[in-house]
């Protein structure tokens, strides 16, 4: 059977990125772990949660880069062995600092070329002529659902190792490495979708240009509303647990696997409506995602503030249901405004944007000292009003 004639060939990309995604967010729930059998102060192991942004800005810009030139299949190879290798290094190196920061830095590259050339691939097998009748929105839709399942049950499956199982520093990372060298294979059947039919001109790097980052539309409403999206996640199931720990005793990780399950879960489902909500709003689901921010961080600082895991499970639900509409809503802007020659780049460039929010709990815990979470999170409140407006201008002026 040849490779074109493989029905639906975008499910052949899913399990890698699937796998990708659960690389890069396995590690949210053991924190506790980390602090607890570690011994690692607070600001360490939430340091360890953000490290793989330094991984991940690479991985989706040059991944997209590299990808547009050689093929996504190569790069998405080579994003495997980076996630292998990087779960690898997470459970032989639980007490050496270091080897962690360098482990998470290999899942963002793996988490990178997901996010960017995972997600272009999935769109371009989403269209003609691998796919013929698929709806217009699935391009968006299921990568961006792929991604967050990716999230949400690599760390509930993770989070429950870690809880219930021996060796929870160890046991999680030896599964996902597992499950993702068995899915690596399935790459190889995908159709190639970027074919060079004449060298390149130039050095691989002046690809890293993305001109259609400088559209109006891109700058002005997308941008404000990118680093809310893991900003959502982070607030949700690294700081919410962070400020109720010392109610729950040792189902801490516990009740940080749920968060996290429940904020990408709803998330998840969320994003099936999203294309619905777009086309009734007349294209303004981006303000939509961007209020109900402003609604969870509310939400957020009453929580904090009387230390309540009931409430906090509330929370997650709305910057869950923010998360899953951000999302989704700024890919639909982000696929309308690039051309095929630089919709990956254009991708990466909007995931790396994104993933800033995901620095969000470290820098909160680093102001602990001088703010409390219920204050730094009103200023955050305030901060996402403000970038709601841009949003709202940025779609009316674009």
């Amino acid at each position: 059977m040849s490779r074109t004639a493989i029905r639906a060939p975008w499910r052949l990309v899913v399990p890698a990125t699937f796998l990708l995604a659960w690389g890069g967010n396995h590690f949210t729930p053991l924190l506790h772990v980390y602090e607890s059998v570690g011994h690692y102060a607070a600001w360490q192991a939430n340091l360890l949660l953000g490290t793989y942004v330094a991984g991940l800005a690479p991985g989706l810009l040059v991944a997209a880069a590299l990808s547009d030139r050689h093929g996504r299949r190569p790069v998405m190879l080579v994003g495997m062995a980076a996630t292998v290798l990087g779960s690898a290094l997470l459970a032989a190196s639980p007490h050496v600092f270091a080897l962690l920061c360098l482990g998470r830095v290999l899942a963002g590259l793996g988490v990178g070329a997901a996010m960017s050339v995972g997600t272009a691939w999935m769109k371009e097998l989403s269209s003609p002529p691998y796919e013929i009748g698929a709806p217009a929105v699935a391009g968006a839709r299921r990568p961006s659902l792929t991604l967050t399942l990716g999230f949400a049950l690599g760390a509930g499956v993770s989070g429950l190792l870690a809880q219930f199982a021996p060796l929870p520093e160890v046991l999680p990372y030896l599964v996902h490495g597992g499950l993702a060298l068995l899915a690596t294979p399935l790459l190889l059947l995908a159709p190639e979708t970027r074919h060079a039919d004449a060298p390149a001109a130039g050095h691989w790097w002046q690809d890293l240009r993305v001109p259609a980052a400088g559209h109006r539309r891109f700058t002005r409403a997308v941008v404000p509303a990118a680093p809310w999206i893991f900003g959502a996640a982070g607030v949700a199931y690294a700081v919410i647990p962070a400020s109720v720990q010392h109610h729950l005793g040792e189902s801490a990780t516990l009740y940080a696997t749920a968060l996290t399950v429940l904020t990408l879960g709803t998330g998840a489902v969320v994003q099936s409506f999203v294309p619905r909500l777009d086309r009734l709003t007349g294209g303004r689901s981006l303000p939509v995602g961007q209020a109900a921010m402003c609604a969870g961080l509310l939400l957020a600082v009453l929580a904090t503030a009387i230390g309540s895991p009931v409430l906090g499970i509330l929370v997650a639900m709305v910057l869950g249901a923010a998360y899953g509409t951000l999302v989704v809503a700024g890919l639909l802007q982000v696929q309308s405004i690039a051309t095929a020659e630089d919709l990956a780049g254009l991708t990466g460039v909007y995931y790396a944007l994104a993933y800033l929010g995901f620095l969000l709990p470290t820098i909160l815990a680093a102001l602990l000292p001088l703010l409390a979470y219920p204050a730094s999170l009103s200023m955050l409140v305030v901060l996402c009003a403000l970038c709601l407006l841009l949003v709202r201008r940025g779609l009316r002026t674009a």
